[in-house]
């Protein structure tokens, strides 16, 4: 895939903001670490992210809420939420921290410029593991995304793409960015999660679909739990292809959630380096203006070494199983290995099953979508207004985007 255009999203406040993220402290700082040690950076396009504005984030996100988050400065170890705090989310799973405004706007930032390189046409495909945070609704945070990136940076896309395909591949359902499209017909959601009894955030169903003018245009696979890369190959492999060719996207936004992964503590699933690379190749085989974003991913080693392999795979380049030697080399091991072994666990997966799940997916498929495939599927109304983009404008420098080492 070496003539693939790749932008790998960077920044030294991104990395330092998205570390301090409660459930995942010091994750970014990792997983950028072992994709310089590989030294891909220095054969990728490596741009500079921008922080998100107060007007960006107003394009999902409630103005009381933005509001809200004005309020947290300079939270100490013992500060008390009050019943305002968890109005809008703030609590138990996603905790109070300090420069709370200041950290979502960096973290939307990141996947904003992300957006802004497939807009301007500068791009093929756009990096950025620090974005991802799926769970985040318009009027509070959840599921420890306290912004959600992942809306802010499709709006962004629908500028210039009146269609845009998500695909969501953590270990547990997309549910904000669902929610945010679910009446829409711009933008089609497609979630392949772990479905289980109790299991967070316990929607995600195969009967959720959609409403209103949007129904249809959600669709959900859910797995049981312990699924494995051969199940998770058989059904995208399968669903994909057939929601691609009923919807006919013009830009497709990855959210890669490494929680998937075998032997993350809030996972549940055996998947491993192969099972994520297998679908995310089979999405860059469209030859779509492609967004790959992060997301879940609990065993901070793991999701480094699945996002340096997705990293590595897009830009055509072959790297050694065996970990560089670095500054985080020492917690890689036993093995030092960037091969992610599966566990010996059972899938609880039977193909019947999956099977069922695959036929009722075409169905719906065929009985909301099979009119506006038989048009070539011209007919959708984007939530944003689209905006005209000339060679003029692909073609002039941003000040954002320009910024890089």
């Amino acid at each position: 895939m070496n003539d693939i255009r790749l932008f790998y999203i960077w920044g030294d406040k991104l990395i330092e903001d998205c570390n301090r993220l409660p459930a995942v402290l010091g994750r970014a700082r990792l997983v950028n670490n072992l994709i310089e040690a590989y030294g891909l950076l220095s054969k990728i396009k490596v741009v500079r992210s921008s922080s998100a504005s107060y007007e960006d984030l107003k394009e999902f996100h409630s103005e009381l809420y933005l509001e809200h988050l004005k309020t947290f400065r300079d939270i100490q170890d013992d500060y008390m939420t009050n019943s305002q705090d968890e109005e809008y989310g703030i609590g138990y799973d996603c905790p109070p921290v300090s420069n709370m405004f200041d950290l979502v706007s960096t973290i939307a930032g990141g996947s904003m410029t992300a957006a802004k390189c497939l807009v301007l046409g500068m791009a093929d495909v756009a990096i950025n593991w620090c974005g991802g945070w799926h769970h985040a609704h318009r009027v509070g945070a959840d599921g420890f995304c306290y912004v959600n990136d992942i809306v802010i940076a499709i709006e962004k896309l629908l500028k210039k793409f009146p269609k845009i395909l998500y695909i969501d591949l953590d270990v547990h359902h997309g549910n904000g960015v669902q929610d945010a499209y679910s009446s829409s017909k711009s933008v089609f959601t497609l979630s392949f999660h772990k479905y289980e009894p109790g299991f967070y955030p316990g929607s995600g169903s195969i009967n959720d679909i959609g409403s209103s003018k949007g129904k249809g245009y959600s669709c959900n696979f859910p797995l049981h739990e312990l699924y494995s890369d051969d199940t998770i190959e058989y059904v995208f492999e399968k669903v994909f292809n057939s929601v691609y060719s009923y919807f006919n996207p013009d830009a497709i936004v990855v959210q890669c959630g490494a929680d998937a992964l075998a032997r993350d503590p809030h996972g549940g699933a055996q998947l491993t380096t192969r099972g994520y690379c297998s679908c995310v190749r089979m999405v860059l085989d469209k030859r779509k203006p492609t967004m790959l974003l992060g997301g879940g991913g609990y065993k901070h080693t793991n999701a480094a070494r699945l996002w340096t392999s997705i990293t590595a795979m897009v830009a055509g380049i072959d790297i050694d199983d065996s970990i560089p030697e670095h500054d985080d080399w020492p917690i890689y091991g036993p093995d030092y290995m960037l091969t992610i072994e599966p566990t010996l666990a059972k899938d609880n997966n039977k193909k019947e099953y999956l099977d069922d799940c695959i036929n009722k997916i075409n169905d719906n498929l065929e009985k909301y979508l099979g009119l506006g495939m038989n048009a070539n599927c011209t007919s959708t109304e984007p939530q944003v207004k689209k905006q005209k983009t000339d060679s003029t404008q692909l073609n002039k420098k941003d000040d954002d985007i320009d910024n890089c080492f």
